[in-house]
Parts: structure tokens; C-alpha cells; sequence
């Protein structure tokens, strides 16, 4: 999978920008500054931001329980990224335009 479709949905969901031409370590390093700067001045747009995607509070508080002193911005920038790219995989299994179907017959 190209990093670029990833780190433009990472960009549209978070509302930042990072360069779409980065590594797949230097986005989560990206993204876990940005992570930890919400944990210290924005933590309610942080929990709000989570939910919205779809990260799984659950795996968080597991995570962060599991792995405790580790930097809390990279293991959920990590959670992050899982997530987008479920998101991205699902949307390509279910936006296969050749189904057998003619277009009148689709609901």
C-alpha cells in the first residue's frame, strides 16, 4: 500500500499537514508529536479526535496500561495508523465497481 493515500487520510482526519511524501516511521513519529502535544494542551480535542476515528478505547487503555512509561503519543499514533488503514483496505474490498450487477439493478 502507498504511504501517500494513508498519510492523506491521517491529514484529512486529523486536520493537520504533514508531507505526503514521508516514510511510514517518520509519519508516526510525526504523528506522535502531535499526539503529545494534544495529551498536554488539547486533551479533550484529543479524546474527541479518537472517537471520531474510531480508535478503539478499549485497545488504548489496554495499550497504555500494558506498556506504561513508554511515550503515550507513539502508541496511539500507532493505534492511529492501524486504524486508517483498515478504514483504507475496507473502502477498497467494498468499492469494487465490477459486482456482477447492472447499474439498474443495484439499489
Amino acid at each position: 500500500m502507498e504511504n501517500a493515500e494513508l498519510i492523506q487520510q491521517v491529514n484529512k482526519e486529523l486536520a493537520i499537514a504533514l508531507p505526503e511524501k514521508i516514510s511510514m516511521t517518520e509519519l508516526q513519529s510525526q504523528l506522535a508529536i502531535h499526539i503529545n502535544y494534544l495529551i498536554l494542551h488539547h486533551f479533550e480535542q484529543l479524546v474527541s479526535l479518537l472517537y471520531r476515528i474510531d480508535v478503539s478505547e478499549a485497545k488504548i487503555k489496554s495499550l497504555l496500561q500494558n506498556k506504561a512509561g513508554e511515550n503515550a503519543g507513539n502508541l496511539i499514533s500507532a493505534l492511529i495508523i492501524e486504524r486508517q488503514l483498515q478504514k483504507i483496505t475496507t473502502r477498497k474490498q467494498f468499492s469494487k465497481k465490477d459486482d456482477g450487477f447492472y447499474e439498474e439493478e443495484k439499489w
